[in-house]
C-alpha cells in the first residue's frame, strides 16, 4: 500500500514586544514547540514558517509583513491550513481575529490555533459567544496591561522627574569635570572635552563599562 502523503501547513507567529524578540527570548520557541507538536500528532508537515517580530495584536492583517508574506506564499504553493500557538496569537483584537478569519475561509484557508483547534470551526451559538468573549477578554487583558504600564511610568517620572533614557550622570561626576574643566590660571585656557574624560578617568571616574566619558557626555555635564 502506497505511503499516505502528509497534509502540508504553514506556521505562524507572532510576538507583540520588542523586549521579548530574540534568540535568548521563550516567546518564539514556545509558539514553535506548540505549533510543531501539534502537526507532528496530526499528520501535518509544516512547509513554512512566518514570524512578525514586535508586532501588536492589534494591527490589521495587511500591516504585518510577517502574514502579508504567509499570504502572498499560500497563493502558489498549495498549502490551505494555517497553525498558530492560539487565536490570540493570531490575533488579540476581537474585530481582527473575527474579520481577519472571515477572510481567510473566504479564500479558502483553515486558522487552526493548536490550543483549541475548534476555536474558530465550531458554529454552534454557544461556541460563537465563547469565541467572542474570549477575544474580548484578551482584548481587555491586552488594554489593561497598556494602562498599568503607562501609570507605572507616569509614577516613575513624578518620582524621580524621568522614566525612560539615558541615565543621569551623578552630580559628583558632573562636579569633577566642572572643576576639570577650568581655565588655568597659567595658560588662560580651558583644557578640551577629551582631556576633561581623561582627568575624569585618572579619578576613577568613568563610564559602566570603564571607559573614559566621550567628549559628548563630557559637553552634557558642563551645560547642567
Amino acid at each position: 500500500m502506497a505511503k499516505r502523503e502528509k497534509q502540508t501547513a504553514v506556521a505562524y507567529y507572532r510576538t507583540s514586544s520588542a523586549a521579548n524578540v530574540g534568540p535568548e527570548k521563550d516567546s518564539l520557541a514556545r509558539q514553535q514547540d506548540a505549533v510543531q507538536s501539534y502537526a507532528r500528532s496530526n499528520g501535518l508537515q509544516i512547509v513554512e514558517e512566518f514570524y512578525d517580530a514586535a508586532v501588536s495584536g492589534a494591527d490589521a492583517l495587511d500591516a504585518r509583513p510577517g502574514f502579508r508574506a504567509l499570504l502572498g506564499y499560500l497563493a502558489g504553493n498549495g498549502a490551505r491550513t494555517i497553525l498558530v500557538e492560539s487565536a490570540s496569537r493570531f490575533a488579540r483584537d476581537l474585530a481582527v481575529q473575527i474579520t481577519g478569519h472571515d477572510l481567510l475561509k473566504a479564500q479558502g484557508y483553515e486558522l487552526v490555533p493548536v490550543d483549541a483547534p475548534d476555536h474558530f470551526t465550531d458554529d454552534t451559538p454557544t461556541a460563537t459567544m465563547v469565541r467572542q468573549i474570549l477575544g474580548a477578554v484578551s482584548q481587555f487583558e491586552k488594554a489593561s496591561l497598556v494602562e498599568k504600564l503607562r501609570r507605572a511610568r507616569e509614577r516613575k517620572r513624578a518620582e524621580t522627574g524621568r522614566c525612560e533614557g539615558r541615565k543621569p550622570v551623578p552630580t559628583h561626576i558632573v562636579a569633577a569635570a566642572k572643576r576639570a574643566a577650568r581655565q588655568s590660571p597659567k595658560t588662560h585656557k580651558r583644557p578640551s572635552l577629551r582631556a576633561v574624560a581623561a582627568a575624569l578617568a585618572k579619578s576613577g571616574h568613568t563610564t559602566a563599562s570603564g571607559k573614559p566619558f566621550a567628549a559628548a557626555s563630557i559637553r552634557r555635564m558642563l551645560s547642567q
